[in-house]
């Protein structure tokens, strides 16, 4: 079983909306046994008393308009523990992988990768958050997601 973690800044858009568009792909294939998927932020900004934020409104309902609910979702940070936990742990920008090796003491196994440079045109995911175009957000994920999950079943 492949164990593959997605990671932004605040687990409240990009990471759980890769975490719920790979799940549905893996759904509609029917391999949900051969992955477990999860998502956590590198920040702790969205999480208050140890309770983390939901996903974030037009997040949601962007994942909502594809027929993809993240019902029940709440921000978790990153744990140094993690590493060992998951074989992959994909971030969504730069910013997000630096952060990752800090949190995460660097990265000997080679787990940590950026999600489009699965794709034909690596780079960053933009954050939603400051740009409001969840639909471009969703686009990159989407061909980020199935660009690794290509990779991981071949």
């Amino acid at each position: 079983m492949k164990k593959i973690l997605f990671v932004c800044h605040g687990n409240i858009c990009r990471s759980p909306m890769a975490e719920f568009i790979f799940r549905d792909m893996i759904e509609k294939r029917g391999l949900t046994d051969r992955f477990t998927v999860a998502s956590v932020a590198t920040s702790t900004e969205e999480i208050w008393n140890g309770i983390g934020n939901p996903v974030y409104p037009p997040a949601k309902a962007e994942l909502a308009r594809h027929g993809i609910s993240c019902e029940g979702k709440r921000a978790v940070q990153l744990q140094k523990s993690d590493y060992e936990k998951y074989d992959l742990l994909i971030g969504m920008d730069s910013a997000n992988i630096r952060n990752m090796y800090r949190m995460l003491g660097g990265d000997p196994q080679q787990k940590i990768r950026k999600l489009m440079d699965y794709t034909a045109r690596p780079g960053d995911v933009a954050d939603p958050w400051y740009t409001d175009r969840f639909d471009i957000t969703y686009r990159d994920i989407h061909e980020g997601c199935e660009a690794l999950l290509a990779k991981l079943i071949k």
